[in-house]
């Protein structure tokens, strides 16, 4: 994605010492931050399968925390074959943003140390344990919705639940549209006060139905006001400047894909029962 795709804004003020952080800046701003400031990478995360690193990106004085994923850093999966994972992480970020939910931290592709890759915001003080968690299976609290039965590490009965937040809910609604394969719990990010973010999206938007998620508390039922109102958007947007988008960095196909599961959720707006001829869970789900 060049300058002129994340706005193009003139850079503010230096504002290093008036307190201004990322999160306080206009989308133009910090997409100008994100695709054109200076990239330094201050270390790996080692728990990843393909290599994230955690670098700081600066431009006129102001800087923020970033994950940058190389693409010369993707291990090859049979079943992803085209693109990169790094182009399907910013796709999944654009059809959130065309539809209107604040649902993944801004994320771009560009150029950086270790070539092109992509970069996102980093999200501070988000704990997903508040939304995604293992209980014991007597003791789950009100407001959480079973997905799993489970034992713990001591092999006692436990469920596997989440929260129920309309916040959340928005992001399953994302996880659909996207056919997710891997929404795991530690791939929810809930901000004090804000959204719930969810990271990780290399696999979506595959052809095929993928949906492997923690997040079937609301199986069967009506899709939230506000991800049908997305979805409508997202018709007219994939029809048009989004496509475009989206030719860069998936197949025609995929694409098509794409269309058809928006056509159908505004067709029937209700969640997805998990499948029964594969796994619906990804692992480890925590």
């Amino acid at each position: 994605m060049t300058s002129a795709d994340a706005g193009g804004a003139e850079p503010p003020a230096d504002d290093a010492d008036t307190g201004v952080v990322a999160a306080d800046l206009a989308p133009d701003d910090l997409a100008e931050l994100l695709v054109n400031g200076d990239l330094e990478i201050a270390g790996r995360l080692s728990d990843a399968s393909n290599v994230t690193l955690l670098a700081e990106v600066s431009w006129n004085g102001l800087k923020a925390d970033c994950v940058y994923k190389p693409i010369r850093g993707e291990r090859p999966l049979w079943d992803f074959p085209d693109g990169s994972l790094a182009g399907r992480e910013v796709a999944a970020a654009l059809v959130a943003h065309a539809a209107g939910w604040e649902c993944v931290p801004p994320t771009f592709l560009r150029d950086g140390p270790v070539g092109t890759g992509m970069v996102q915001l980093w999200i501070d003080d988000a704990d997903s344990e508040t939304m995604v968690d293992l209980f014991p299976r007597k003791k789950l609290p009100k407001g959480w919705l079973p997905v799993l039965r489970a034992t713990d590490a001591t092999g006692s009965p436990a469920v596997l639940a989440h929260a129920d937040d309309p916040r959340l809910q928005l992001l399953a609604t994302f996880d659909l549209v996207v056919n997710n394969a891997d929404r795991k719990g530690p791939h929810v990010l809930p901000v004090v006060g804000g959204p719930v973010y969810g990271v990780d999206h290399g696999l979506t938007l595959h052809t095929e139905n993928k949906l492997r998620t923690v997040l079937w508390g609301w199986a069967g039922e009506p899709l939230p006001e506000q991800g049908v109102e997305g979805l409508h958007r997202l018709r007219a947007a994939v029809a048009g400047d989004l496509g475009e988008l989206l030719a860069e960095l998936l197949t025609l196909t995929e694409i098509a894909a794409l269309q058809r599961r928006v056509d159908r959720l505004l067709d029937r707006p209700e969640f997805d029962r998990p499948p029964e001829h594969r796994t619906p869970i990804p692992w480890p789900p925590l």
